[in-house]
């Protein structure tokens, strides 16, 4: 039942390429958001603390009958500014979370957001090194990181982040970024896949793609990310759209279907949707 392809991480870990997020899930909805998800076909769930929802998506995780070896949960540190994140600030707060969501391990713990202006990640990635030494997180890595901000990361650390979850889709495709994960050796994880609202999945571009496949125009901008060997994470409470997400596994996009979506990338249309990481200090 499962197609859904895995990337081989850094350090061996195999992450299935395409999951389920829950950002924005409340956490009354998330035991059977995460129950619905799991029993389409999806293996690997995207949560973080900052969510909210940590304990619906232990509850999710916990009903589903699903074996826990089968199951790829990935957390995130919130590293906010409202406290500061020594080493035992931040393994409370992975004892919080594992906790919250039943868990004995983590399979990927990230660091949310790198606020290069308080100049914290470094401290932070070292206690993250030392719960990926302990078997407690099989992988660790980043979110929303910069060249600049991994750069710093080689040089102060031996540890390459497995994952650098970003902000990706087809009017932000990060071709600079995803060329230095590949040079680093660090895997690509697009956050908002599909852009945010229904802009993305309107453009006339991508209506014309998804009309030649007959396919949805969420499936076929998910195909492009397969296609690019990125990761994934949709989200949707909608049973239909979840389980319309993963069947992206009939198809293929050609030559012109890619270069079509690229194209966006470089259009009138083209931006950041999110925070930059930049500036972003929230």
């Amino acid at each position: 039942m499962n197609q859904v392809p895995s990337i081989k991480l850094n350090n061996g870990t195999l992450m299935p390429q395409l999951g389920f997020g829950v950002w924005q899930v409340p956490d009354a909805e998330a035991e059977r958001v995460v129950g619905a998800a799991l029993q389409a076909g999806y293996r690997s769930i995207d949560t973080a603390a900052v969510y909210g929802n940590e304990q619906g998506t232990g509850r999710g995780l916990a009903g589903a009958g699903v074996p826990r070896e089968e199951l790829f949960v990935t957390t995130k540190l919130w590293n906010g500014p409202s406290r500061t994140w020594d080493r035992d600030a931040v393994l409370r707060a992975f004892d919080d979370s594992l906790a919250k969501l039943g868990l004995d391990h983590i399979d990927l713990y990230l660091i949310h957001w790198p606020r290069p202006m308080r100049e914290g990640f470094v401290a932070i990635w070292k206690a993250l090194e030392e719960i990926a030494a302990s078997g407690r997180a099989r992988a660790v890595g980043v979110s929303n990181f910069r060249p600049a901000d991994l750069e710093r990361l080689g040089a102060e650390s031996s540890l390459v982040p497995a994952v650098n979850q970003i902000e990706l889709h087809p009017l932000f495709p990060q071709a600079e970024l995803r060329a230095l994960h590949r040079r680093l050796g660090v895997a690509t994880e697009a956050w908002s896949p599909l852009g945010q609202g229904k802009e993305l999945l309107t453009l006339p571009a991508v209506a014309e793609v998804a009309a030649r496949h007959g396919r949805s125009a969420a499936q076929v901008v998910l195909r492009w990310h397969l296609q690019l060997g990125n990761i994934m994470i949709p989200k949707s409470v909608t049973p239909e759209r979840i389980r319309e997400n993963l069947d992206v596994f009939g198809f293929e996009l050609d030559a012109a279907d890619l270069a079509a979506l690229d194209a966006l990338g470089t259009g009138p249309a083209a931006r950041r949707i999110g925070p930059d990481p930049a500036v972003f200090d929230y």
